[in-house]
């Protein structure tokens, strides 16, 4: 065999390699793409869909329906049936608007809480001894071991008028009489940020437990006090874990249910409630996936500030 044919056949030898190199970068990325079209793309646009639809008294609960026997015609006269009407009740409507606005700031209070609690907490697990770190993570964990909603009783059982607190406060003498705690805001407060602390302390404690502490002696060394320390360089290397756990306290918490239904009584204004009763009570399921639609707009906002702050963090200094 001379060199030219060689050369060819060693050609197409490595060309093999080559393509089943290129086929696994194309199906190494479309298994997640997959599941998000699968798990999130498909349920988006039903919702969307629902959304966009008059409610009716049938099977299911909403108009226009399409008909997939009915040609091009089905197709015309099922997209000139959706409107945006849900849309509107919704902005013109002060009830949605005050539920928005409470969960947004149930939402923004709980966060607020959850880093001023989380925080020490995380930072006191990673500074203990390592022997005994699994120990406390595992502490912090126990919890999920039990049923979220049985959880969420225990402390109806704690801040009622004759609870646990209000007689631990009556027996110190902080008080003079039972404190109305349950079904109020504070009371919904104290649920949410036991709830989701957790998920605060847990990518906190992944980031400090990771930090070199000789970045912080060097800072020492150099004169800077321990606040100053703590300021200028744990702080802002635990930023990715704190926003990180502050996403996953403040985004589910936008929609929680369980925890206002429980302890903050039955006059309530939040989403989850609201969404709930539209779906179950008023059997209005466009309405109820307009304020689904809404909620993931409210959580969108975050999710992608929290991208771009990330991407230009990586891409460091100009």
């Amino acid at each position: 065999m001379n060199a030219g044919a060689r050369m060819k056949a060693g050609a197409r030898m490595s060309a093999g390699p080559r393509r089943r190199d290129r086929l696994r970068r194309l199906l190494l990325p479309a298994v997640p793409f997959g599941w998000l079209l699968v798990f999130f793309g498909l349920p988006f646009l039903i919702v969307l869909k629902i959304s966009l639809s008059d409610p009716a008294t049938a099977l299911p609960p909403y108009t226009p329906v399409l008909n997939w026997d009915g040609g091009v015609a089905a197709w015309s006269d099922f997209l000139a049936a959706l409107d945006f009407e849900n849309y509107r009740t919704l902005i013109a409507d002060p009830l949605y608007l005050a539920a928005a606005t409470t969960s947004l700031g149930v939402a923004l209070a709980a966060t607020v809480l959850l880093v001023l609690v989380g925080y020490p907490i995380a930072y006191g697990m990673a500074r203990a001894p390592k022997g005994l770190q699994p120990l406390l993570v595992a502490l912090m964990v126990i919890p999920f071991w039990t049923s979220f909603l049985i959880r969420i009783y225990a402390w109806i059982a704690i801040l009622k008028g004759d609870g646990l607190l209000n007689k631990a406060l009556l027996a110190l003498g902080l008080i003079a009489r039972p404190v109305e705690i349950l079904n109020t805001l504070p009371a919904i407060l104290i649920g949410v940020v036991y709830a989701y602390l957790p998920f605060m302390v847990l990518p906190l404690y992944a980031v400090l437990e990771r930090l070199d502490r000789s970045l912080i002696e060097a800072a020492r060394d150099l004169g800077a006090s321990r606040l100053k320390a703590f300021l200028t360089v744990t702080l802002p290397l635990s930023a990715p874990g704190l926003v990180a756990g502050a996403l996953l306290c403040f985004i589910p918490i936008i929609g929680e249910f369980i925890v206002p239904d429980l302890l903050g009584g039955p006059d309530t204004l939040m989403l989850g409630r609201v969404l709930w009763s539209e779906f179950f009570s008023n059997r209005d399921w466009p309405l109820a996936a307009a304020v689904a639609m809404l909620m993931l707009v409210i959580v969108a906002g975050p999710v992608v500030f929290f991208r771009e702050a990330e991407a230009r963090r990586l891409e460091g200094p100009p």
